[in-house]
């Protein structure tokens, strides 16, 4: 029987109260610990928090809020979502996680990219025309350091490292690092050449179309020796009563994340027609109904082969309130039903085989 695994995932977006006024960046802050604390309480598997540097989202700092968090909860693995690698020091990441696995007891994770925002480069001094040597390099780094040996390395964009160890180091086994890619083949295959375990960010389109890129990624590891890793999906959603409540509180928040958005990097004002599109069987938004919900994560699993997958709850705007009461419905109600259609999915496989199985016996003994 398979295991699989459900998280949640938030970019701490800057949200509204009650009154509709626009909270501070620290009242956010203080919302995601006590969003998170629920998670744990529901027996979620995983929070993440991701990095960015603009004032419509309260964190910069992620691995501060998990420590807090850590201390706040007792089961749910903690970590980014997330890190821009490329734009900080793998040294310096490497030690900010290693220091949050020793304070949670072993529940630190580190999701490295890109990024889908650039805020960063020139705010930490990092030429955006190295935008893809800066990750690649800094990711054979982190590799290094990830085995917890003396790591002897140069590059063209870093001071060399001789001999160097680095502290602390992870307690128990190394830190549980994964690559977090928003739908490139070369990015998928990096994955896989340093055998790290893959998380797909789907965010518009159909599930199913990142299928390839999983079974990609699957060959890149067998072909480069690698054991077999895990790959999640990572998508937005919003749970409801019913699925016309969702995408009712749901669809003015998130209308106001994607047009701001959209206007920097020039597309179309966004259209309920296409927010709705999305959030239907057949689009990258898991909103609607506990059972909806339910039935497309599953779906999505299925159709990808990934056995993690992580609920991006925060959706611009939407309140603290709203948002606690998503991540009630799907620890309490979505999580349960997904476990249980996909144990019903693997019984019907199951038997479909064994089905296969008598046939052939069948045929083998009137051949004899």
């Amino acid at each position: 029987m398979q295991t699989y695994e459900f998280g949640l995932d938030t970019f701490g977006d800057v949200t509204v109260g009650p009154d509709g006024a626009t909270l501070s960046h620290a009242q956010v802050l203080r919302n995601i610990v006590e969003e998170a604390v629920l998670a744990d309480r529901l027996g979620l598997d995983f929070f993440g928090i991701g990095e960015h540097h603009r004032h419509e989202f309260a964190v910069s700092a992620p691995e501060v809020v998990l420590g807090t968090i850590a201390g706040r909860t007792e089961r749910i693995h903690l970590g980014s979502a997330v890190t821009v690698l490329s734009s900080d020091d793998p040294v310096r990441v490497f030690q900010r996680f290693a220091t949050l696995d020793g304070l949670s007891g072993g529940r630190a994770e580190v999701i490295l990219g890109r990024g889908s925002f650039i805020e960063s480069f020139p705010l930490f001094g990092y030429d955006l025309a190295q935008y893809q040597e800066l990750f690649e390099e800094k990711l054979e780094l982190f590799s290094a350091l990830l085995e917890q040996e003396p790591v002897t390395w140069s590059g063209a964009l870093r001071a060399p490292l001789t001999e160097q160890r680095v502290f602390p180091p992870v307690e128990h086994g190394r830190l549980k690092t994964w690559i977090g890619v928003g739908g490139s083949p070369e990015s998928v295959v990096r994955a896989a050449h340093y055998g790290l375990p893959l998380v797909l960010a789907i965010i518009g389109g159909s599930p199913a179309r990142f299928a390839p890129l999983a079974d990609l990624y699957r060959k890149a590891l067998a072909q480069f020796g690698k054991p077999e890793q895990p790959v999640a999906i990572h998508s937005p959603g919003f749970i409801a009563d019913s699925d016309e409540e969702a995408l009712d509180v749901l669809w003015p928040h998130y209308q106001v994340i994607i047009d701001r958005i959209g206007r920097e990097r020039g597309w179309g004002a966004v259209t309920r027609e296409h927010f709705e599109a999305e959030a239907s069987a057949h689009g990258a938004l898991f909103a609607g109904s506990s059972e909806t919900v339910a039935q497309k994560i599953a779906a999505a699993l299925r159709n990808v082969g990934a056995v993690r997958f992580d609920l991006k709850y925060s959706n611009g705007t939407l309140p603290h309130e709203a948002m606690m009461g998503s991540i009630e419905r799907y620890g309490s109600e979505v999580v349960p039903r997904v476990r249980e259609l996909l144990a019903a999915a693997e019984q019907t496989s199951e038997t479909d085989a064994e089905r296969l199985a008598r046939a052939d016996r069948a045929d083998a003994a009137a051949e004899g």
